[in-house]
Parts: structure tokens; sequence; C-alpha cells
């Protein structure tokens, strides 16, 4: 099958995540699918026997307009911006400015990480701010409206005006439990600027832009003008535009990578043949190595990481404000591909692509589940009706809203809302998203709290009273 083939069996090839036993299969175009969930455009490009074999755009960049979304069209990575870091950072380890496991207030200048009773048997080093188990909080960041004053580094990682996040502190001692950590980064951003002597955009282009040839990725913020003018505009989940086209996000490691799905395949590319040793262009092979090694669960140097032998996959997923995106490969099969969105939906989206991009090249993942459906007494759904709260480290704010209508069950997670088909009286799934969700009685059969399950990992919530 040729190329062009197989982007259009793709594109008509959208596959939600559980197929029904009995019914008959769906398969979607992207068309109809950016329509359903208000994504005006999307970008994806696709590595195959160690290239990128084929990279595409659908969509506009603001809706209502009619200027299209192109390959060359730059979008905010969000969280995909700390992988690109992980490898400066270690590039930076290999030429002797930094070290892994020493100390890092013992090299930062301007600003150190605050002693207190967490760090007094273990301090934070290097490895621990890249694998996210240093103990400093800081989960995510707002960005700020393009009229708004932009804080400096310094004040970001102190909590001062015009910061609009807490300061970054540690309030669980280091590589005890792992939690996702944006405060992490900003540390490393800092540390990276004061070894080199540099402004950190400058020294991602020189260590890892320059080298990759990746010539349409830039962690400037705010955005030049001309770069501005190529840029993606993002979109609120109900499809409205962010009131100044986007925010700006000076917590440039966190997430204030602009670039496109070809320049992040080209990063991809380039672990993939250093592992291999055919190309060193940042790291050595043995450091990639160590990159792509699980430290703390799944969790590699900067990246996640899945799968076993062949069939090892690094991948990462980011979301500012009207913007999602996502990149999964494969270490040493030489595939994968990276999708952009400009729309606080486009998760749900890029998982469809995802599934259909892996039927198209037979990946091992991204395959859809094959569920049956049992007949429930929709009677008994007001007992698992609620508000249950879930403290997790992906999402502190991580509320799921149990609604009945019509003698069908719904649930409601942060911006998205689904239905809940029974698997068994107290097991449910969705079939668009992937959500299963148990739910956990008392010894009277009253329901008090939810297990559920998503790709980002298993969790249980806890019902409000």
């Amino acid at each position: 099958m040729n190329v062009e083939d197989k982007i259009g069996r793709i594109e008509s090839g959208l596959i939600p995540a559980i197929i029904i036993k009995g019914h008959p299969k769906k398969a979607y175009n992207i068309f109809e699918r950016m329509v359903h969930y208000k994504v005006p455009g999307v970008s994806i490009a696709v590595i195959n026997n160690g290239e990128i074999e084929w990279a595409k755009s659908y969509g506009v960049k603001e809706k209502g307009s009619n200027e299209e979304i192109t390959p060359e069209t730059l979008f905010q990575a969000a969280s995909l911006s700390k992988p690109v870091v992980a490898m400066a950072a270690l590039h930076l380890v290999e030429k002797g400015k930094l070290d892994l496991e020493s100390e890092v207030n013992s090299r930062l200048k301007s600003w150190k990480i605050p002693e207190n009773e967490f760090t007094r048997n273990k301090k934070v080093n290097l490895r621990m701010l890249l694998t996210h188990t240093s103990g400093l909080v800081g989960f995510g960041y707002d960005g700020y409206a393009v009229w708004e004053e932009i804080p400096s580094l310094l004040q970001i990682l102190n909590g001062l005006e015009p910061a609009n996040s807490p300061p970054v502190r540690i309030d669980i001692e280091p590589e005890t439990r792992w939690r996702y950590s944006n405060g992490g980064y900003l540390v490393t951003q800092l540390l990276m600027m004061e070894v080199t002597g540099m402004e950190f955009p400058e020294l991602m282009h020189e260590i890892v832009f320059k080298p990759l040839g990746m010539y349409n990725s830039t962690y400037q913020q705010p955005l030049p003008s001309e770069w501005a003018s190529r840029a993606a505009v993002g979109h609120r989940s109900d499809g409205s535009m962010i009131n100044g086209k986007w925010h700006i996000f000076p917590e440039l490691a966190a997430g204030g990578l602009w670039t496109t799905p070809s320049d992040l395949c080209l990063f991809a590319i380039e672990l993939q043949k250093s592992l291999r040793g055919i190309s060193n262009k940042v790291l050595s092979k043995e450091m990639t190595r160590r990159m792509l090694t699980r430290h703390w669960i799944n969790f590699g140097l900067g990246i996640l990481l899945g799968g076993q032998g062949e069939d090892l996959s690094f991948t990462f997923n980011g979301g500012n404000l009207g913007f999602r995106s996502d990149f999964f490969d494969y270490a040493e099969r030489a595939q994968g591909a990276v999708i952009m969105t400009n729309s606080d939906r486009g998760d749900l989206l890029i998982r469809e692509i995802y599934r259909g991009i892996s039927a198209g090249y037979d990946w091992p993942d991204h395959k859809p589940l094959v569920k049956k459906i049992t007949d429930v007494d929709p009677n008994k759904y007001s007992n698992y009706l609620g508000v249950y709260y879930a403290k997790q480290e992906i999402r502190p704010d991580f509320d799921i809203t149990i609604t009945a209508e019509d003698k069908r069950l719904f649930a409601s997670v942060m911006d998205s809302k689904f239905e809940l088909l029974p698997e068994s009286e107290d097991v449910f799934f969705d079939v668009e998203y992937g959500w299963k969700i148990t739910f956990e009685k008392d010894d009277v059969g009253m329901v008090q709290s939810i297990r559920y399950f998503l790709e980002v990992g298993p969790g249980v919530a806890n019902k409000k009273k």
C-alpha cells in the first residue's frame, strides 16, 4: 500500500476507545470528528522506518477563518516542552556542566530551593527534578493573557506579583513518591541558565534545535511577531477562541515551547537513532539509554515509558489553555507519531487518530477494547449519583460528577461529559474516551467511592457528602 492510500485509510478509520460486542464496528473520518469535538485544526506527522513518512494538517488556524493549518503551523506544545528540556539537561551532564546526583542548590546562585523539614534527610538533585520525584510543588500554570504583565522566572519561583501561581517549595520528602511537578522543571530551567550563562531560548536552540534541524521551534515567550503570524489560535472546549489568541507561558521549561509535529518527530527520531548509535547529535548512546530507562515506575529521565523490548515506547502529552498535543514513539521499532491541536478538547480527537494510525501501521499499542453491555435496572442508578473527588497526582482539582438522564448514566470530568454503559451492575465504561468506572459499596450497599481507569492510569475517588 502506498503512503497516500495509507493516509486515506487512517483519515477515514478513526476508531472509538471501545467496540461493543455484537454491534457494528464504527469508524469515523477525521473531519466529522473535528466537528464533533469542536477542534478547528489538527496537525499530524508520522514516523516510519526511522524517517518522517508523512505530515499533513487539517482545518483552520482560527474558527471562522479560511486560513488553513499547514505542517509548518506552530502550536503550543505545553508539557511536551519537558522531554526536550530533559534532552538538553542530559547533554549538559555529559559536558560536565551538570550532574544527575549532586545537590542542585550547590549550583544555583540567584535562587535556591528553600530548606525545610522535608529536605533534612535528602537533598534534591537533577535526576529527581527530571523524574518528578523532588517533592516540589507546582502542578500546573494558567499562563498570562497577552495584555497582562509577565513575571520573571524568579518571581514565579518565589510566588511574587505579578506571578499568578504559588511559590515553588518542597512539601513532601524527596523520592518518597511520584508527583507531577512543573515547579521542578522551572528549577531545572534556572539551573541550566546559570551553569551556561545563556538565556533559556538561546541555549535550547544551540543544544537541541540547531543540531537536529528543528527550525520551527522556539521557547521564546511572548512569541515574536515573525513567528506569531505562523501560529495557530487556541480554542476552548465550546469552540470559542481564546481572548488574545493564546496565553503567554513564561514557565518555559515546563510548558513554553512553540513547535510543529514534524519538528517533534525530528526530536523523536534522534532519540531512536541515538539509542542505536546511528546518530548522536545531542546525547551519547549510553545517555540516551539512561533517558529511556525506567527510574520511577514508568518514568524515565523526563519522559514517560511503556512496553518492553522492541515494543518499548516513549511518550508525553501536553495541554495549555486552548491547545492539546501528544507524541508517541517506539524506541526500537523506528515508528511513531506527533499530533497537535488548537483546542481544549483535542486530546479526545488525538486518541482516536492514534487508534487509526495504529491500525494503519500495525502498532502493538492504541488498540480498541471489546466489551459487552449488560442489562442493569436504571432504578439502581440513584445510588451512584453524586460528585466524587479524587486527590491524584495528574490533576489536583479532579471532580467526577455522576448524573442520570432518561434512564441513562453519565459522567462529567472537567470539560467532558460522556455516557456510561454497564459492563456489570457496578462496572461501567464509556465508548469514546475509554473510561472504566467501578462503583464501590459499603456493608449496607450504598456507594461511597469509585475506582476509575483511563490511559493516564488508575485512581480512587471518594463521594462528597
